[in-house]
């Protein structure tokens, strides 16, 4: 067995590589290419894989982790603001949908029972390839995918009431216990999902993240998941909305975007089987025998559901280009349809032929979504450039309204909250500078999400780490971590993700410093090099180098990455230049004692110069400095002078100054 499932993953991920390439420099989504492969790899297309069993399996899970990590991305709190979307958008779209497709069915000759059936099925929606596209698009949040979500979400809950339903529609008794014992375990469920997000999953992954382990982190995120999807399943609920609520669970934690790091390689690995075994599902025997009968049902269902989500749409309060957006998205027959016609199959609701092209049907919208979805864009821009009535371009129902968090923009991200980044993060407070904090400590993040810091638990190597933090709208990052190959994976995968922004690493080594300007740092500050910098500063302004000479070196320094440091012989010959200009005169500050020889008299009585080389600056007196001095200036008890003088003509003129014997 084991033997028969590597030879079956490696012909579909082996014929889905050239397939997929091909599609990707079509500029054709890759979800068409494995949609094509399974096509090709199925039992009714080359016959490479006959026993689909397990590949259908591993399908599943993908459908599970697809909707595990949309949950992380959306949270408990973004459910909540949509749920009338859910409710009256979801309930619209389904009740809509249902009549008008079991009215056409009736019409045509089929039973009552089956008409019913097959209109509940076909208005289901593909979750799989809507969420995917959007967040292929990064457009989960925008206003049609969060229409598409919740009507998506009210389906997925939908398409288990009708399996439900299916008995009672094939004429046998359902128990009315049966639905009021399915009622207890919806709510039971819901409030699982609150107490876990609240109290459990919190304080399992913060002692799990506190081990720095990421193989036991990535294995509390997958049995969690799992286990919630698990659960669903036991209750007698979609396993896939079981994944959902547990992604929802794990969002309300500051873990939210490590965990989605680590669970989007196993998802997107997945997600590529169940497109592939979606694609072995097409019979093309039996598509060319009723091909014009499956395509003139499918380019119906298209219409159909365009139509009535769209006006679905309308009716929430939305205007035409959103409507237009989410009536081609949601236009396909779903993955769930699969599953619930299967059950009715199963029950006699309708024969084998009925069942087999309602499969070609099906899985053809699937490969057709991507164009339809396209259609859909071109659409809503040519919508706007028309002269349309109020009612259609005006938003008269705004999700902003909802309490929708304004994301962050120009924001500065501080990678590392150490001593460093804290201070980075006081500056920024004290600048009005909006940040992001991303902390791989547990405890830190814990302690400092209580004092109201902006800050999250993550790895920020990892890209969803960063896309959480806002990198794509982030004006600068300061990577404060001293271990020089995550600052590596960070620069890269920041610059990657957002060419614009401006980096600056630290950096304990100084061998490092160059392989971080060459993947794309804007600035490396060398802690040891910095501490030079301020050490030789500090001894050229001893030596009355002008700071604004100072000021410009240490900017050449910097902007040469060092290198004057890094070359011994340059070092040695532009300090020894500078500092040694002076070497030969001191500068002094003199107080003029009360009964001194000079109290009373003025400069020009005592020329200090022609007699003792010595040049008086400047006179403090009461606090206060005089620059202006002339000849006739008299000093005062208690004036302090400034002079600059070769060191041994110091100590003749200090007698003139002290106290007489």
């Amino acid at each position: 067995m084991t033997s028969n499932l590597l030879t079956d993953l490696l012909i579909i991920f082996g014929l889905s590589i050239p397939v997929v390439y091909i599609f990707f420099r079509l500029k054709i989504s890759p979800l068409v290419g494995f949609l094509i492969a399974g096509i090709l790899a199925g039992p009714y297309g080359l016959g490479l894989i006959q026993e689909t069993e397990h590949i259908e399996v591993m399908s599943e899970i993908g459908v599970i982790l697809l909707l595990f990590t949309i949950g992380i991305e959306f949270s408990l709190r973004e459910l909540l603001k949509i749920k009338r979307i859910v409710l009256l958008g979801g309930g619209l779209q389904m009740s809509i949908t249902t009549v008008v497709v079991s009215f056409l069915l009736w019409r045509l000759g089929y039973s009552p029972e089956t008409a019913v059936f097959m209109g509940l099925i076909v208005a289901l929606s593909s979750t799989a390839i809507v969420l995917k596209l959007l967040q292929e698009k990064g457009e989960i949040y925008s206003a049609h995918g969060r229409i598409a979500l919740g009507i998506l979400i009210f389906q997925d809950i939908a398409a288990v009431l009708i399996i439900i339903l299916a008995p009672l529609l094939a004429g046998e008794a359902v128990v009315g216990s049966d639905l009021l014992d399915l009622l207890f375990r919806g709510i039971g469920l819901v409030l699982l999902t609150l107490v876990s997000a609240r109290y459990v999953v919190p304080f399992v992954l913060f002692h799990v993240a506190k081990t720095r382990n990421n193989e036991l982190f990535l294995l509390s995120i997958v049995v969690i998941g799992l286990a919630i999807a698990w659960l669903t399943s036991v209750a007698g609920l979609s396993p896939a909305l079981g994944a959902f609520l547990a992604g929802l669970i794990i969002s309300e934690s500051e873990y939210a975007a490590q965990a989605l790091g680590t669970v989007i390689p196993f998802k997107d690995m997945f997600m590529s089987i169940f497109f592939i075994s979606t694609g072995m599902m097409l019979n093309l025997g039996q598509m060319s025998t009723h091909l014009s009968l499956i395509l003139t049902a499918t380019v119906l269902v298209l219409v159909l559901k365009t139509s009535v989500n769209a006006l679905t749409t309308f009716f929430i309060g939305f205007p035409l280009h959103t409507m237009l957006l989410v009536g081609f998205s949601l236009a396909q027959v779903g993955e769930f349809s699969l599953v619930t016609a299967q059950v009715g199959f199963e029950n006699g609701i309708f024969s084998e032929t009925i069942y087999q092209e309602f499969l070609a049907v099906t899985v053809l919208s699937m490969v057709l979504t991507p164009f339809i979805t396209d259609l859909g864009y071109y659409s809503a821009v040519s919508s706007q450039q028309l002269s349309l009535p109020g009612i259609l371009t005006t938003n008269r129902y705004s999700l902003q309204d909802e309490g929708q968090e304004k994301k962050l923009e120009n924001h500065l991200i501080v990678i590392g909250y150490g001593v460093s980044g804290r201070n980075v993060g006081i500056a920024a407070q004290k600048a009005s500078i909006p940040y992001m904090v991303i902390e791989i400590n547990p405890e830190t993040v814990r302690r400092e999400k209580l004092n109201g810091i902006d800050i999250i638990y993550g790895d920020a190597a990892q890209k969803a780490v960063l896309e959480h933090a806002g990198i794509k709208n982030a004006r600068s990052i300061v990577i404060t971590a001293g271990n020089p190959v995550s600052t590596w994976q960070i620069i890269e995968v920041a610059k990657r993700l957002n060419p614009d922004i401006h980096i600056i690493a630290r950096t304990h080594f100084l061998d490092t410093i160059d392989s971080f300007y060459a993947l794309g740092a804007d600035e490396v500050i060398s802690d040891e090099f910095e501490c030079s910098i301020e050490l030789f500063s500090r001894v050229l302004n001893k030596y009355m180098v002008p700071v604004k000479e100072i000021e410009t070196m240490n900017t050449q320094l910097r902007a040469d990455h060092y290198r004057m440091l890094r070359g011994p012989e340059i070092q040695r010959k532009s300090v020894s230049a500078t500092s040694l200009d002076f070497s030969d005169v001191e500068i002094k500050s003199i107080r003029v004692e009360k009964h001194s020889e000079a109290a009373g008299k003025t400069l020009g009585d005592l020329d200090l110069r022609k007699k003792y080389g010595v040049t008086v600056l400047a006179i403090s007196r009461n606090h206060r400095l005089m620059y202006d001095l002339r000849a006739e200036t008299e000093l005062n008890p208690d004036d302090i002078l400034l002079v600059i003088s070769p060191p041994e003509q110091l100590e003749e003129i200090r007698e003139l100054f002290e106290n007489g014997a």
